[in-house]
């Protein structure tokens, strides 16, 4: 490659041509500032090249992006654009800041019968709502890995809520993933549903299922952290890319190395852990009553708060 040759396009990159380039536009990698921040083997995978061709087209889109730095009062104040959907629960919106946010992850854990769908269910309902009720008048694309989408709860959740039953679910649109592969093409093809038809969540229920199912044995676990790894980089750049939320829900499994305490741990790991922006960690209580403990978020403190969850969908 000539020393002298401006980069201004994914097509000016080294091994990177046309058709390579459209399949990176199509996985949400359309710029170069984002190839200069992509993994290399996930560079490699996504485009179809060598992992020596995706180091060297890394490094000249590094070389080529002009870094811009903002002050903490510019972030500041771009933090006060950021969209919040009610989850129906004042006091669950107070201890995550405001309701669930536009721009990042939240990760639900717990139990089976926790209630980690239900708060996907209800999100898919309350960001249908108007912006001064907590919503973001905007639909869902609610990805179902383990076939748990019950559009009478929707139903019932819409009617408590003041919107047309009807309406509410012309306004989810669900994928039913039954492979890794179906889950990750979903969204690399989500870019013209979001466009098309306002999409301002994703849900994601449950993330790590199929993963876990698929990838069997410690011989397989590098592979599914890669892959897992690559689809929540995927989740996390459609989340800025259009400004929307992205809800995931998560298995758990008792780790035997905790002798006191609780010992359900999420499934995923570092990867997951670091990639949610918010983690949430949700146990049964008495009845209808569930336990909703902040684990991790940047900007609020780790609590506990009480909701219930009703066949109208969540109370105090």
């Amino acid at each position: 490659m000539a020393k002298d040759k401006v980069v201004r396009e994914l097509e000016d990159l080294p091994g990177i041509g046309e058709t390579t380039a459209e399949k990176l536009r199509a996985a949400g990698i359309d710029s170069l500032d984002k190839v200069a921040t992509t993994a290399p083997f996930e560079l490699a995978e996504t485009a179809g090249i060598s992992p020596e061709k995706a180091k060297e087209a890394i490094r000249v889109a590094q070389e080529s992006v002009t870094l811009n730095f903002s002050t903490g009062e510019e972030i500041f104040n771009r933090r006060k654009e950021i969209g919040r959907i009610t989850t129906a629960s004042k006091d669950l919106d107070e201890l995550i800041g405001g309701g669930v946010e536009t721009n990042g992850i939240t990760e639900t854990y717990g139990r089976f019968a926790s209630g980690k769908t239900q708060i996907g269910f209800q999100l898919s309902v309350d960001v249908q709502l108007p912006r001064n009720k907590g919503g973001l008048d905007g639909s869902v694309l609610f990805i179902d890995t383990e076939s748990t989408f019950r559009p009478e709860r929707i139903e019932e959740i819409a009617k408590k809520a003041g919107l047309d039953p009807q309406k509410a679910l012309s306004n989810i649109f669900v994928i039913r993933a039954t492979t890794t592969d179906e889950q990750t093409l979903a969204l690399e093809r989500a870019d013209k549903l979001i466009q098309e038809k306002n999409v301002k969540l994703i849900v994601v229920d449950s993330l790590t299922a199929l993963f876990r199912s698929e990838y069997v044995g410690r011989g397989a676990l590098g592979e599914r952290q890669q892959k897992l790894n690559m689809h929540l980089h995927r989740l996390q750049r459609l989340a800025d890319k259009y400004d929307l939320a992205v809800y995931v829900t998560n298995q758990v499994m008792d780790n035997p190395a905790i002798l006191f305490g609780d010992p359900t741990t999420p499934i995923g790991g570092n990867i997951l852990a670091h990639a949610a922006t918010t983690m949430l960690y949700l146990r049964k209580s008495k009845e209808e009553k569930r336990i909703v403990r902040l684990v991790d978020s940047p900007s609020m403190p780790e609590g506990e708060c009480v909701i219930k969850i009703t066949p109208q969908g969540i109370s105090e």
